[in-house]
């Protein structure tokens, strides 16, 4: 069975009936089991008992941006937006989420997407005014041109180009020694799910594709996007490398794959971990 990726599994109840009640809201916010997500920028913030820290709402988080995330077995959840606080968040927390049940990485990784965006919109995009947060956070509201604003995840493509029992996989300059994964980029305007797999393998690799066929999706909260898993058996091997965007690709078969996700000594290369959607897509792959 292929393994789901991270960021997925959440059982959190986002509630959404209650994002446009005020009084339901200040209901909320006044309730004995609210708590609000501990973060350190934009990274999770563990507490004793390993998990993800929580701490009890106080009299001066009513001056600040309350971000509404949803129910966690009938209690409220919020995540906060501190005026001055620090903004970035540093890769290294994907080390932290592997030790997390996957329900709180999915908590999180949608807490973290949504105290980003409002990091990242607090000016109006029409007027260039400052906005206000409105519908519990999940908005936020002009008030000189009353245009409405709301939280947005960029679609991603990642797939694996398939010829006669092999798949491609492509490195970038920046990955860590030996590793490589599948490709990856992001949809453009007025493209479909199979036009972008199609556009970005031949972009990048030189490929053409025959078919697409979507396997599975992931939300990647590193800003926001949503990764939109696929498989692409393609014409032909001949690799014609976009070197601004690949350093080197390979092509690799089953067993070879199924050496390198079962960590076997000396395996030809290595993969993004389960967390990574590349990761779901190699093993729905090697066992086909």
């Amino acid at each position: 069975m292929t393994l789901p990726p991270g960021f997925t599994g959440g059982t959190l109840d986002r509630a959404d009936h209650l994002r446009n009640d005020p009084d339901a809201l200040s209901g909320l916010r006044a309730h004995s089991g609210a708590r609000i997500l501990l973060l350190e920028g934009l990274d999770p913030v563990t507490g004793d008992d390993g998990g993800l820290g929580w701490r009890a709402l106080v009299a001066s988080d009513s001056d600040k941006d309350l971000l509404f995330l949803g129910l966690e077995a009938g209690a409220p959840r919020f995540a906060l937006v501190e005026p001055e606080g620090p903004r970035s968040g540093s890769m290294a927390v994907l080390q932290l989420l592997h030790r997390l049940p996957a329900e709180q990485v999915a908590l999180y990784g949608g807490a973290r997407s949504l105290v980003d965006w409002h990091y990242r919109h607090g000016f109006c995009a029409r007027c260039g005014v400052a906005t206000a947060v409105f519908r519990g956070g999940w908005g936020r509201r002009c008030e000189a041109c009353k245009a409405e604003h709301f939280p947005r995840v960029d679609p991603v493509v990642i797939m694996l180009a398939e010829h006669e029992g092999r798949v491609l996989l492509g490195r970038q300059p920046q990955f860590p020694p030996r590793m490589y994964s599948a490709l990856a980029g992001f949809l453009e305007p007025g493209e479909s799910l199979e036009e972008a797999v199609s556009r970005e393998l031949h972009e990048e690799a030189g490929v053409r594709t025959l078919s697409v066929r979507y396997v599975l999706s992931q939300p990647w909260p590193f800003p926001s996007s949503l990764m939109i898993g696929c498989i692409a058996p393609v014409e032909n091997d001949a690799i014609h490398l976009d070197t601004n965007e690949l350093q080197d690709a390979i092509w690799l078969g089953r067993d070879e794959v199924r050496a390198v996700l079962s960590g076997e000594p000396g395996a030809r290369i290595m993969t993004p971990p389960p967390l990574a959607i590349a990761h779901s897509l190699l093993q729905a792959w090697s066992r086909d």
